[in-house]
């Protein structure tokens, strides 16, 4: 519980909590915070270090549709409905609460207020868009490679 309150103040931006993840026994969760907030560096670190999933998951979380389809197919309904959440689903925020998945809840708050604010800043008409994660979409390919040797 502990790990995830600081998932949550992470993704809101404190870097005190972020430091404890990092320095904690689950740096992936400092990875995935950052993945979230669109740290190219965050994706690929979480790919190179075997947690694809919560690359995919922060995908999920941003709307991206063959990663939602991933998550649907190979994680569990939680991360589902929670990447569902993040992307203002009613029926996945009220699964949440029936659930008793408060944590979540409030981790789907920090990410719709950064998504929110991302696409302000995105919006803004002096931004210069480069057309998306280069380095995290090949790391993707080479961990989809990968996958595919392995299961063959």
């Amino acid at each position: 519980m502990k790990l995830l309150l600081a998932l949550v103040k992470s993704v809101s931006g404190r870097i005190d909590f972020f430091k404890v993840l990092v320095n904690g026994p689950h740096p992936e969760l400092a990875a995935f915070s950052n993945a979230i907030r669109g740290d190219d560096d965050a994706m690929v670190w979480l790919f190179k270090h075997n947690f694809a999933w919560l690359a995919i998951l922060s995908n999920a979380c941003d709307g991206d549709e063959k990663a939602i389809d991933w998550v649907r197919n190979g994680l569990t309904p939680v991360n589902l409905r929670f990447a569902l959440a993040c992307q203002h689903d009613i029926d996945s925020l009220k699964w949440l609460y029936k659930n008793k998945l408060g944590v979540l809840l409030m981790l789907v708050r920090e990410v719709e207020k950064f998504l929110k604010y991302q696409q302000k800043e995105y919006d803004w008409p002096y931004v210069i868009h480069f057309g998306g994660h280069h380095r995290a979409i090949m790391e993707l390919e080479e961990w989809k490679k990968e996958k595919l040797k392995t299961e063959n």
